[in-house]
């Protein structure tokens, strides 16, 4: 928190203008969108980004055909070699860079029917790396005992758990999120109804510490303890959404319920009702394989060992197909690519476009990059990532480079206004640690940037959760943002020089000053 309010302190509007030494004067709108025309290769960049546009046809194949991309399976396989075909076809080099390996894994259907004490069909999703049941498999739900002692908790272990697929998260007493509550109820309804759950979650963990075991390692746990699956329920607090990330277990089934699904479950069996499952999920472990970054290049023409290079991760978590997280952003540096490809084919740095494995475990595609790529560090112009949602960009923060904002603000000067007109630049800024790829140069001192969009309820809605589909980007706003990436990465490139990679002193926090983000190793096999 402390950083945050140290981070807007230093944050201000910058108004698009034309650029003095350092700072900039306000220009005119018209003034901006003249000085943005005049360049006949920016005109070429917005006529072809703009008539010619391939964002949807990018996106439909990316999210309709492959579909999730889960670091080790076939689906971020297919994409890597999805990304070499196309950039083939535009004419574009592209390289597959091994960084490591990873545990393989395939799932395939879910299907998830409550039997007893009625029949119906469950929304479920298959967690990553989570074991399967090699066919339908139908049992009984149990759900962690009101136990008081670790005796009472090991008694239920052995009675109850073993055959049975137990419930291990905490039931939502309403899977209605809180703002809907206070739109629409009573003072004393929406007070009644924060007591009963806070309540209840004090039950609950209650009966989590009654195990003993950390609540991280509780699938495992009873997976030792002989149950035929764990049932769990990671609400995202708005409608219909869950969260989806990694199993426990490993040779039974971890499968994550809707809210109310899960809740319909526990409801049955806290009151005796015995209820009784089928479920069936496919999923298979494939033994050692590769994960790669996928690079394209369009090779410089003066300085080609000097680089401006394009951000954005490959993979996904496994809830649904990874539209806002982070297809937009693949697709946004895909489509910069073919328009520079077309109309600036002979650029003055080399321009490359890092679609990044492995970032949802780390930032260990982009991290290993980093490392194994010490010539592009040395000459590197910028970095531009883009990685949190569907929105239009609104927001680029200098991340603590001194003299960052005035090399983008006469960058963005030269930019029609429709796109630049609604950008805030954070002066100085200060440092991301680990919030997406852009990190993992920002730790080496490299001048790297997070093209932040517009909210679109991204943390709410989409961020990692079986909403995030095809029909949540707002195409109109994609297609912009490719345009506006292009334009900015024909501009670093002409830049006459190299931007300085001088950095502010940071502020302090209880007297002490913050200290640079240090770069973490990147994980280059699965740790479990």
């Amino acid at each position: 928190m402390k950083e945050r309010v140290a981070r807007e302190r230093f944050r201000f509007l910058f108004v698009m203008g034309a650029v003095g030494a350092a700072l900039l004067a306000p220009l005119s709108p018209a003034q901006a969108q003249s000085y943005g025309t005049d360049d006949p290769v920016l005109r070429e960049i917005w006529a072809e980004g703009s008539e010619n546009s391939q964002v949807y046809e990018l996106a439909r194949n990316l999210m309709d055909v492959i579909g999730p991309r889960v670091t080790g399976t076939p689906g971020l396989d297919r994409a890597h070699l999805w990304l070499e075909e196309r950039y083939g076809e535009w004419g574009v080099e592209v390289e597959q860079q091994e960084y490591g390996t990873w545990q393989g894994w395939e799932s395939g259907l879910t299907r998830v029917d409550l039997l007893e004490p009625r029949r119906s069909s469950l929304r479920a999703h298959t967690l990553a790396w989570s074991g399967g049941t090699e066919g339908p498999q139908e049992g009984r739900v149990v759900i962690l005992p009101d136990a008081s002692t670790p005796a009472e908790f090991r008694e239920w272990l052995e009675s109850d758990v073993p055959g049975a697929f137990v419930l291990a998260s905490f039931p939502q007493p309403t899977c209605r999120p809180d703002e809907y509550w206070e739109r629409h109820g009573t003072q004393a309804s929406v007070q009644a109804m924060r007591d009963d759950r806070e309540t209840s979650r004090e039950e609950w963990q209650s009966r989590v510490a009654a195990s003993t075991v950390n609540p991280q390692f509780l699938p495992a746990f009873l997976e030792q303890a002989g149950a035929a699956g764990v049932l769990t329920s990671t609400w995202a607090e708005s409608w219909g959404t869950n969260r989806i990330f990694l199993s426990q277990t490993r040779d039974i089934p971890s499968v994550d319920l809707e809210c109310e699904d899960y809740g319909l479950l526990a409801r049955l069996a806290e009151h005796g009702h015995e209820p009784e499952i089928r479920i069936d999920v496919e999923a298979e472990f494939l033994g050692e394989t590769p994960t790669y970054n996928t690079v394209g290049r369009i090779e410089g023409s003066e300085r080609p060992d000097e680089y401006v290079l394009l951000s954005a991760h490959l993979d996904t978590w496994g809830g649904a197909t990874g539209a806002t997280d982070n297809g937009t952003g693949t697709v946004i540096m895909m489509e910069a690519m073919r328009i520079l490809r077309e109309v600036y084919p002979n650029p003055r740095r080399t321009i490359l476009a890092g679609h990044w494995g492995g970032e949802e475990q780390g930032l260990n595609g982009s991290a290993a990059f980093a490392e194994d790529n010490p010539h592009v560090l040395e000459g590197l112009q910028i970095l531009m990532n883009q990685d949190n949602g569907t929105g239009r960009i609104t927001e680029i923060d200098m991340q603590g480079f001194l003299h960052a904002g005035s090399y983008f603000g006469r960058w963005l000067a030269a930019v029609p206004d429709e796109l630049s007109g609604r950008i805030d630049l954070g002066i100085p800024g200060l440092p991301d640690d680990g919030r997406s790829d852009h990190a993992s140069f920002v730790c080496h001192g490299m001048p790297a940037f997070r093209l932040g969009s517009h909210e679109w309820d991204y943390r709410d809605y989409t961020w990692h959760t079986t909403r995030d589909t095809f029909d949540k980007i707002s195409f109109e706003e994609v297609r912009e943002n490719a345009i506006l990436t292009a334009m900015l990465a024909y501009l670093a490139s002409e830049e006459p020089e190299l931007m300085p990679r001088d950095r502010r002193d940071l502020p302090g926090v209880d007297g002490e000053g913050m200290a640079w983000p240090t770069c973490r190793d990147p994980m280059r096999a699965m740790p479990f």
